[in-house]
């Protein structure tokens, strides 16, 4: 057996008071405004044989990053924490330094499906702050949407030596028409990412996506995703695709059980190997695990 890792779940503490999307008024994210932790997350884990996590920011503030790297020194199943500066401002460049410091950093995501622009990706970085995050070894999760994928491709063409991941596979459009343009940016988004050796995909996220009534049991659930994940294998190869929950977001739609349950199902037809690399083998070799902690 392999030891599995959870590469994308969360943590947040709402007294913290800089989580700007999770708020009372926010009605459909009722079910998840309050704490997350570790000590909820062991036995969810445990029981679907996940060892380890990497835990990813949650609001834009490098005090949720030096949060995150707390909670991951008090808990050794705490393998990695991509964090968040401002890409856009030269003085994140001695934040990057500042936290590259402590082994368990991994890298950034700013939080692009937030922002007004959704160009911002290729045109707001500064220079220096980016080749930071190359010469530091770091790496850049992108928190993105079908609408961003054009401005990621070229961010990813002009930096070839940085290694990017797409979070929750860039979140198609389901429950969108079959007009919607966003189903074309999707596919053809990524299609090209794919093709740059340096991306890697997440397969994670996609049951808060879907249409409610498709994730009645695992079987339906798996069954509606099969023709999205076929392609993302397809694409980017067992070898870089890895797995995460995305939990605490994941309860909006299914506990942690249940999309396990659904990844077994939508899995099961690959290689041993193939299944190892996405639980363990690929989110490894993307954020620089030892086989250990980090």
């Amino acid at each position: 057996m392999i030891a599995r890792i959870d590469g994308h779940c969360h943590y947040w503490a709402l007294e913290r008071g800089d989580y700007g999307w999770l708020t009372p008024d926010a009605l459909h994210l009722a079910p998840i405004h309050r704490d997350f932790g570790a000590a909820e997350m062991r036995p969810l884990a445990s029981a679907a044989g996940v060892g380890r996590r990497i835990l990813v920011q949650a609001a834009p503030t490098e005090a949720e990053t030096h949060y995150l790297l707390e909670q991951g020194r008090k808990e050794d199943a705490v393998a990695g924490v991509v964090g968040w500066v401002d890409l856009s401002d030269p003085r994140s460049v001695a934040s990057l330094e500042r936290f590259a410091r402590d082994p368990l950093f991994k890298g950034v995501r700013p939080m692009l499906q937030d922002l007004d622009d959704p160009q911002w990706i290729a045109t707001r970085p500064h220079p220096e702050t980016v080749a930071a995050l190359k010469r530091l070894g770091l790496r850049f999760d992108a928190l993105v949407m079908p609408q961003h994928l054009s401005a990621l491709i070229r961010f990813v063409n002009a930096n070839p030596d940085l290694p990017v991941i797409i979070d929750h596979a860039a979140k198609p459009a389901f429950t969108a028409p079959a007009g919607d343009p966003r189903h074309v940016m999707w596919e053809h988004g990524m299609a090209q990412l794919a093709t740059r050796r340096h991306v890697v995909c997440k397969l994670s996220g996609l049951l808060t996506e879907m249409p409610a009534g498709c994730r009645a049991t695992p079987e339906a659930a798996a069954a509606f995703l099969r023709p999205t994940v076929d392609k993302l294998l397809a694409w980017f190869g067992p070898e870089r695709i890895v797995w995460g929950s995305d939990w605490p977001v994941l309860t909006l739609a299914a506990g942690y059980d249940f999309w396990n349950e659904v990844t077994v199902q939508l899995l099961d037809g690959l290689s041993e190997a193939e299944r190892a690399s996405i639980h363990a083998h690929a989110a490894e070799r993307f954020y620089g695990l030892d086989g250990g902690r980090a």
